[in-house]
Order: C-alpha cells, then structure tokens, then sequence
C-alpha cells in the first residue's frame, strides 16, 4: 500500500475500483508533468449514491461527503493512469460543480469535503487551486462531481 493510500485508510476509505468513462472521453490523460482527471461524480459500486440538488434532497453535510466521494473516485482513476498514487508531486487544480436549487451559494462549502480529504491523503502537496461553482443539473441526477489536475512524477 502506497503512502498516500495508507493516509487514505486512516479515514477508513480505500481506492474503489476505478469508474469507467461513461462517454466519448477517458478518465485520465497525461500531458508532460500533468495528469488531468476526467470529472467524477459520487458513485459506490457502479451507482450513483448522492442524488438530486443540494438545498433540497441533500443537505450540506451529505453533498461534503459526496464531494470526499468523488475526489476518492478520481484518485482511483490517477492510480489507474500512473501505477501508485505515490508518483503525485502536488494536486494542482480541483473544479467542484454543485447541483444546486436556484441561488445556491455555498458551493465552496460542498467542495471543502474534497479538499480537506486531499490536504489529508497528500499533506502540503493536496493544497490546491479551486473552483466552486453551482449548477443547475449534473450527469445521472448527482448533486456534485469534482473535476482535477495532479502534477506527477516519472
């Protein structure tokens, strides 16, 4: 087990097996010393687990725990393209996108369950740039998917 995995499992969390593309794209494309990961939506065993918009059938607490969901599923996808999650130099970038109900504007709240999970899993190397943005619908009904770029290592 890989460091930044052990961290992981000091959550009691494990990488999931890595979710396929659900379209005409890949999960993960490497350009020089960047990995950029496909978004990700917060699916456990094939399924979709947080529907609907936040503010009305998700709460706060719950979009957060799916927001930690979908950043786990990435990694799986970055485990998957570099072979140990342990070849991440630092995670560069994170864009959150919240389904949300109309004027919903505590997006950054949402994300922060992805980002204290990363600053988690890779200490200074998880503080990351970020985007937080609602939105009106996301793919399958998800109330989050998370979107991020890794700078590795050979």
């Amino acid at each position: 087990m890989s460091s930044v995995e052990s961290r992981i499992a000091e959550l009691g969390l494990t990488l999931p097996t890595p979710p396929a593309a659900a379209g005409a794209y890949v999960p993960a494309v490497r350009s020089g010393a960047l990995l950029f990961l496909a978004g990700t939506l917060p699916v456990r065993d094939g399924k979709v687990v947080s529907l609907g918009k936040v503010g009305r059938e998700v709460d706060l607490v719950q979009a957060a725990e799916a927001a930690r969901l979908c950043a786990l599923n990435a990694l799986a996808n970055a485990k998957a393209a570099l072979g140990s999650l342990d070849r991440v130099e630092r995670v560069v970038m994170v864009n959150g996108f919240v389904n949300g109900v109309d004027g919903f504007s505590d997006s950054p709240k949402v994300l922060n369950g992805a980002s204290e999970f990363l600053l988690h899993a890779f200490g200074e190397a998880g503080r990351h740039a970020r985007a937080a943005v609602s939105v009106n619908g996301l793919p399958l009904g998800a109330s989050v998917e998370v979107q991020m770029t890794l700078q590795v290592r050979d």
